[in-house]
């Protein structure tokens, strides 16, 4: 695994200007934003490796059969195309890699969580013109065709392999211990689509507290698309303080304070607290 450092601040601070003008923009794109969210993480990622992983994903477009019919067609076409000849699924070892949340680095090395092969399917899918969407089944990112009564969903983590009723029940129920909510099979929005990615590349670092440089920027990613959980911003907070920063952590503590106090005292008396003893670790 080729080690990833991440941009220096000018670079970094350019990637994130981006990312917030696309996830603001009337129609975003799916496939720029997790490109961008690829910046961050590897400075080795430059203009020319933004456009290369663009032309490869028209590449694999233009391999398709063309529209070759209904929603099922679609389905096999993309499993035979994507799944069987170019190999892209994922294996258990791809959720301990970073570099399996990356658009660039999943379009290299054919492997990566399911929610980063749905987006290789649907970007893929869309340049040739199927009917397709993202499905953010709990648990297990997958991607659905057709309209609903028409609905086929596949599982790109598995090559491709199509879904019946019952394998959908099962990823909900092994996710959640709740049976499937038809709701779960809506379309999912592409802001949403990068938020749980960015919740995803949040719970890698997560579990590995010396790259709380991975969660920071991950976070800082995540307060920029124009809807997003009010908690970030105490996320945010809790994570300067991890790394140091006492003093703008305990104003983002402060901030968030403020916001929690409409509905919440208690709670915004005990995030006061946290501030303070940030500021005391000053002394």
């Amino acid at each position: 695994m080729r080690p990833l450092h991440p941009p220096g601040p000018e670079r970094s601070a350019e990637w994130r200007r981006r990312f917030g003008d696309e996830a603001r923009a009337e129609r975003p794109d799916l496939s720029a934003l997790c490109l961008l969210v690829g910046a961050q993480a590897d400075g080795e990622l430059d203009e020319a490796g933004l456009d290369a992983a663009q032309i490869e994903l028209d590449r694999l477009a233009g391999e398709l059969p063309f529209r070759p019919g209904g929603p099922r067609s679609w389905a096999t076409a993309l499993a035979e195309h994507l799944g069987d000849r170019c190999g892209f699924r994922g294996t258990p070892g791809d959720y301990q890699r970073l570099d399996s949340s990356l658009l660039h680095e999943v379009l290299l090395r054919r492997r990566g969580l399911p929610i980063l092969l749905s987006v290789v399917w649907m970007e893929v899918a869309r340049r040739a013109g199927a009917p397709v969407y993202g499905v953010a089944l709990p648990g297990h990112f997958v991607v659905g065709f057709g309209p609903p009564e028409q609905q086929v969903l596949v599982d790109p983590f598995d090559g491709g392999r199509v879904l019946t009723g019952p394998d959908a029940e099962l990823l909900v129920a092994g996710a959640t211990g709740a049976p499937l909510d038809p709701s779960m099979l809506s379309p999912a929005d592409p802001l949403d689509v990068v938020l749980r990615i960015l919740n995803n590349i949040r719970a890698w670092a997560a579990a590995r507290p010396e790259r709380s440089d991975v969660a920071l920027w991950a976070v800082e990613l995540s307060l920029l698309l124009p809807s997003h959980p009010a908690r970030l911003r105490y996320d945010r907070a809790q994570l300067l303080v991890e790394r140091g920063d006492f003093l703008t952590g305990a104003l983002e503590l402060d901030a968030y304070a403020e916001v929690v106090a409409a509905v919440d005292g208690p709670a915004a008396d005990r995030v006061r607290r946290q501030a303070r003893a940030a500021r005391a670790m000053l002394n």
